[in-house]
């Protein structure tokens, strides 16, 4: 099942789902709903829309910059089936897991810093 991704808010489009809008020079946008596929004919920049992804990173409300979203892009490279290779993958995916698990609460930690003025 291939999961594709809404051009406008950045959110998983589900087969069967959404909305298909190819242009005259074969580039395919998908839309997860008509709300953004709307917005998107309005011409609206999804960076200055609020509720879209690409606005979270545009204000610094979402992690942009982490090495661990880099480990998890997909590789279109098949690797032959070995059992040393397969736990030392997962050994590894449950400590990149783990990093960006502490990555994330001391981001929100940072953000949600209140001052004291009394």
């Amino acid at each position: 099942m291939r999961l594709e991704k809404c051009y406008f808010c950045s959110s998983t489009c589900y087969p069967g789902h959404g909305i298909t809008f190819v242009r005259n020079d074969s580039k395919v946008f998908r839309f997860c709903r008509s709300k953004c596929h709307r917005n998107f004919k309005q011409k609206r920049n999804p960076r200055k829309v609020r509720w879209t992804k690409a606005f979270r990173y545009a204000a610094g409300k979402e992690m942009t910059i982490d090495t661990t979203l880099e480990f998890e892009k997909r590789r279109n490279i098949p690797v032959r089936y070995d059992r040393d290779l397969m736990t030392t993958t997962v050994k590894a995916i449950q400590r990149v897991q783990d990093i960006k698990k502490k990555r994330e609460r001391a981001f929100f930690k940072n953000r949600t810093i209140v001052i004291d003025m009394g």
